[in-house]
């Protein structure tokens, strides 16, 4: 008799009971790897533009493309997820990854950087539907709270530890495109052969029940009759969030060029680090708390943020600028948080990587149009104008979403 490997004893388990907890975690490692790369280039742009010579629109631009390949993904990679397995969907994404990786390592110009972009955002859709639908799958029925929380801090524990990383591994080695790319091409194997073991079953795999649903292959996301609600409630609260996250990745760099007098790349790194190291560290907090005051918590955050932005680019105040980052990763971490626990909850595991799909597309719709007007704004009118009409926008739409929870929960708690 052979001995069973790991793997196969947790592949063995999910179909007679749940895997250990172990692979729980270890299924929200390649969502982390992707999400690494995700923003591996945020503290290189500074770089670029003075080797390329771009301005801000451009570099917005530049950042969403890779929203516009994120959102074409989702048109198709949730649905396919859903019908035909978990990792026919993840492999090619992660093989995808790393061809951005070499192309931003060789990038010469602005269209290289725009097509390591494109496959950046297909990679990124295919893991926010794909990926985090595998993590509650591996959990199973019992620990889907323990799901959605792993799944949705791999995501912005990643989109913080990549530019970290590139920021310091940038500034102490040589070729900076190249060790940083180099680096990420390692935790990308690392998640290849994460999904090749990962114990997901024949259920988990598009063909479980309703795991081939009617419609398109390729078409708007959506989720089940009767769980629209949840799903416009996690969107009025993860898109500002969401939206507000993009716009210190894109132009923050620039931000506190203009601040400090510095384009150092460790800063801008660890500026992005702290903010998603927020949005991580608050959705531990807040665990234990309900849905929609979780929601109500991350309007809030958003708005103040964007409040403390608006007083960073009027008066010079780094540490206004710091306080943004912060409440913004804080807003974010807690409307994907409160989304995610919604679908969840509401969704079936043969519709949930379409229902992650759907739950994404609306955030990140104005998270790739909003930061790309506020940086021509800001190109025109100057970054100090453009920053503040940008924040009040934003702050007024997190303030909407709010409004929009409390409302959920004053209806929900009176239907009951």
């Amino acid at each position: 008799m052979t001995t069973a490997t790991a793997g196969e004893r947790a592949r063995e388990a999910v179909g007679g009971g749940e895997v250990p907890v172990r692979w729980v975690w270890l299924a929200a490692w390649p969502v982390t790897a992707v999400f690494v790369l995700s923003n591996a280039a945020t503290p290189l742009y500074v770089l670029w533009q003075r080797e390329m010579g771009f301005g801000r629109g451009t570099l917005t631009v530049v950042f969403a493309c890779y929203i516009a390949g994120l959102l074409g993904s989702l048109l198709v990679c949730g649905i396919v997820s859903d019908r035909v397995g978990r990792k026919p969907v993840l492999l090619p994404a992660l093989g995808l990854a790393l061809v951005a990786c070499l192309v931003f390592a060789t990038a010469g110009g602005v269209g290289a950087l725009i097509a390591a972009r494109l496959c950046t955002g297909i990679a990124v859709g295919a893991v926010v539907s794909a990926g985090m639908a595998a993590v509650t799958d591996v959990a199973g029925p019992s620990r889907r709270r323990l799901a959605a929380l792993l799944a949705s801090c791999a995501m912005v524990f990643g989109a913080g530890l990549g530019p970290l990383l590139a920021g310091v591994l940038s500034e102490t080695l040589p070729g900076p495109a190249v060790t940083v790319f180099a680096m990420e091409a390692v935790l990308l194997v690392s998640a290849v052969v994460v999904v090749v073991r990962m114990p997901v079953g024949a259920a988990h795999e598009g063909r479980g029940e309703g795991g081939r649903g009617a419609g398109g292959w390729v078409r708007v996301p959506g989720v089940p009759r009767g769980a629209g609600g949840q799903l416009a409630l996690g969107i009025a609260v993860f898109a500002p969030g969401i939206t507000a996250t993009s716009f210190v990745l894109s132009l923050g760099p620039s931000l506190l060029a203009g601040l400090l007098g510095t384009g150092s790349r460790v800063v801008s790194g660890a500026l992005a680090f702290a903010m998603f190291l927020s949005a991580t560290g608050v959705q531990f907090a807040v665990r234990r708390l309900g849905r929609h005051t979780v929601l109500a918590y991350g309007a809030g955050a958003t708005a103040l943020g964007m409040a403390a932005l608006v007083l960073a680019v009027r008066t010079g105040s780094v540490a206004a600028l710091a306080g943004a980052a912060l409440l913004a990763g804080a807003g974010q971490g807690l409307g994907q948080l409160g989304g995610l626990s919604l679908l969840n909850s509401a969704v079936p595991g043969a519709r949930l990587a379409e229902a992650n799909a759907a739950l994404n597309v609306g955030g990140y719709l104005p998270a790739g149009l909003l930061p790309v007007s506020a940086g021509y704004l800001s190109d025109a009118v100057g970054l100090t104008t453009g920053a503040t009409v940008f924040g009040t926008v934003l702050a007024g739409l997190a303030v909407a979403g709010g409004g929009v929870v409390l409302l959920g929960r004053w209806w929900a708690s009176s239907a009951a």
